[in-house]
């Protein structure tokens, strides 16, 4: 933006014409051009707005010789206020000094939100105009588990809080050494959402089972360029060293949508989360797949290996992904490397119309894994990053649920494994009805492990069974809740 002809054109001709102080024609040209994108229908590129103002600021900074504040200059405990939060920066946030994260827009289910999460760091998403409400140096309270922000927070009142969630805390880490198994024996995995290999130590900290989403859009976007395919190899082969041959499920790259890439520019498009993105971006650009699939293929004989395709729609899309994912196998062969046998490779259901065909697709896949963040919003016509329409984020809905039972009721067609990736597997009220549904792995955010696994460790396989069945009968989201709900409380776990 800050090489662009038209902006560099239109302050050097007002320069030249008016003889303007050059912070306020800077200013001046940079909020038209923010109003352009402010007027804009489609709501992504509309949200991009406050990205020029950011350039904006970016710039005048360099103007008037003043050093840009940066987050990783922050060196005592603070809590973070910002309008939105790029994955870029949470990638950049220290949890020994960011101790709390509140951002204007975003969701629960956004990129950032979910590696907050992986941090350890609080945050609530969402919070309209608080930036108004909030300045530098205030003293203020966050309970990201209510919703809560506490402009006038009573000192006393949220030592208690820190005490009281710290004790829950470490009753929930007992469990991080057990097995998960229900009270009548039915065994299932816990598993953890990583995007890097310092997840992967905090995954075996809190009890994983093995990995049930290794994100590697990550390895791009925090990339000045394509990562080689050494780099790549390098990160593989020391995740899989650190699960110590517990299954470890790495998604091919999943970019497009809300996740850009600082060197690549995606072609315009009405809407980037139903456009060239996840596998069809992949397909689109084999070079770049190639590579990720040589560091795989590499890597793959330093643990227990599956790949995950994100984002498939239709049944010829797997076959091409996957014939192409063997042909460069057997190139590395012939080239002398060496290629674990027992590879899996499988797909994510993401999209209606892959778990209404679960059942076919069981017979090319080697296992299914529910992403149910993408499901959701691609079942509602609901923008996940939206916080206007954020009442449609619904996990518990009956056609969602519908759904899932479908995709594990195809997968178990032809004895394939079914897990889910997405939030929905380290919720409480979802968790037993996934339990009922049949389920075989929940993956999340390593610290939700040892809470989920105390959820299913104190059930019985049957009652959810039963559970999941009625929940499969009612209407609303807010019918199935309250069943959730009640069955919880008849188990001493509300």
């Amino acid at each position: 933006m800050i090489n662009d002809p038209e902006i560099i054109k239109e302050i050097h001709d007002q320069i030249n014409t008016d003889k303007i102080n050059l912070v306020k024609l800077i200013d001046s040209v940079f909020n038209s051009k923010y109003e352009i994108f402010k007027q804009m229908d489609d709501p992504y590129f509309k949200e991009r707005a406050i990205d020029v103002l950011d350039v904006k600021r970016k710039l005048l900074y360099n103007v008037l010789n003043i050093k840009i504040p940066s987050i990783l200059e922050i060196k005592t405990p603070t809590i973070l206020i910002t309008y939105d939060l790029t994955p870029s920066n949470a990638a950049l946030l220290d949890p020994e000094y960011i101790k709390g994260v509140v951002s204007e827009i975003g969701g629960k289910t956004s990129h950032s939100a979910i590696m907050l999460q992986n941090l350890e760091i609080p945050a609530i998403f969402g919070a309209k105009d608080i930036l108004k409400k909030i300045k530098d140096d205030n003293f203020i309270g966050i309970d990201c588990q209510t919703g809560i922000i506490d402009l006038n927070p009573n000192e006393n009142e949220w030592k208690q809080k820190i005490t009281n969630y710290e004790f829950l805390k470490k009753e929930y880490e007992k469990y991080s050494k057990l097995e998960t198994k229900t009270l009548d024996g039915k065994k299932i995995k816990c598993e953890a959402n990583v995007g890097n290999v310092k997840d992967t130590i905090l995954a075996n900290k809190h009890g994983c089972e093995g990995i049930g989403l290794f994100r590697t859009e990550f390895i791009y976007m925090n990339s000045n360029n394509w990562p080689s395919e050494e780099e790549q190899f390098n990160i593989y082969k020391e995740v899989l060293t650190n699960l110590e041959n517990k299954l470890v499920i790495i998604r091919t790259l999943d970019i497009g949508g809300d996740k850009k890439l600082p060197y690549y520019e995606f072609p315009p498009e009405m809407n980037p989360f139903l456009g060239v993105r996840a596998i069809r971006f992949c397909l689109a650009r084999k070079d770049i797949f190639k590579c990720q699939l040589r560091a795989l293929g590499r890597a793959s004989v330093y643990g227990k290996l599956a790949i995950m395709f994100p984002m498939i729609a239709n049944i010829d899309e797997f076959i091409e992904a996957k014939n192409f994912t063997l042909e460069v196998f057997n190139e590395l062969k012939k080239e002398g490397h060496k290629v674990a046998d027992n590879i899996l490779i499988g797909m994510m259901v993401e999209i209606p119309s892959s778990a209404i065909l679960a059942n076919k697709f069981s017979e090319y896949a080697d296992f299914f894994s529910i992403g149910s963040n993408d499901l959701i919003q691609y079942s509602f016509a609901a923008d996940r990053m939206s916080k206007t329409i954020d009442y449609l984020y619904q996990p518990n809905n009956p056609a969602l649920l519908k759904l899932i039972d479908m995709t594990i009721k195809g997968a178990h067609l032809n004895s394939r494994f079914v897990g889910v990736c997405g939030e929905i597997g380290g919720n409480p009220l979802s968790i037993p009805i996934l339990l009922g549904l049949g389920i075989d792995d929940l993956s999340m955010s390593p610290p939700n492990i040892p809470q989920a696994r105390r959820i299913i460790n104190s059930l019985n396989f049957k009652d959810c069974e039963i559970l999941a069945n009625k929940a499969l009968q009612c209407s609303t989201t807010e019918e199935v809740n309250k069943l959730v709900k009640e069955f919880l409380k008849q188990n001493n776990l509300c």
